[in-house]
């Protein structure tokens, strides 16, 4: 019987996990987190500790995803993040072309699904131009920064959201 030497072997499973981490990308730059759970359905308005909110309590009915050129309730938004959707808010007054190419990130790519998404102007931002997610928040200065596609890719439909697989659509689609 001929017994072959283990190192040979075991070699590249040894080295996979280094391999792995190179390969994995950083945390997105600037990202806020917070620990909401989800679940607290509530009426009336509701006062939020950011702006916009990324959780907390949320009206029973959710703002259908799409594109809005007023603000949208936070309310109905923020069940919206509950079912996975990400939020894109800009300030007021951004360029058009801006404004567009937010929309670009939110559109189906070529034989894909749009992700469940709102965009919507909003006052109060602290950046020109803020992603939200159920427990998740970045902001940008420009529609060009990257972080912002990686944003929507990573959190768009994301399995931690409260309601996670609930559609987007059906809900409330006008504005405040």
């Amino acid at each position: 019987m001929r017994v072959r030497p283990l190192l040979p072997l075991l070699l590249p499973l040894l080295l996979l996990p280094g391999v792995l981490s190179a390969c994995a990308e950083p945390p997105l730059e600037g990202l806020r987190t917070f620990s909401y759970v989800g679940g607290d359905v509530r009426s009336g308005s509701v006062a939020y500790p950011q702006s916009p909110p990324a959780g907390g309590p949320y009206n029973a009915l959710w703002q259908t995803c799409g594109v809005y050129t007023g603000p949208v309730y936070d309310e109905y938004a923020v069940h919206s993040l509950a079912r996975g959707a990400v939020w894109l808010t800009y300030r007021s007054g951004l360029d058009a072309a801006e404004v567009a190419k937010l929309g670009a990130l939110l559109a189906a790519p070529e034989g894909g699904q749009a992700p469940p998404a709102l965009l919507s102007p909003r006052e109060n931002l602290s950046a020109p131009i803020v992603a939200t997610a159920w427990n998740a928040q970045i902001g940008a200065q420009t529609a060009d920064d990257p972080r912002l596609k990686r944003f929507v890719r990573d959190y768009a439909a994301q399995k931690t959201a409260p309601e996670a697989g609930a559609p987007c659509t059906g809900g409330y689609g006008g504005t405040r």
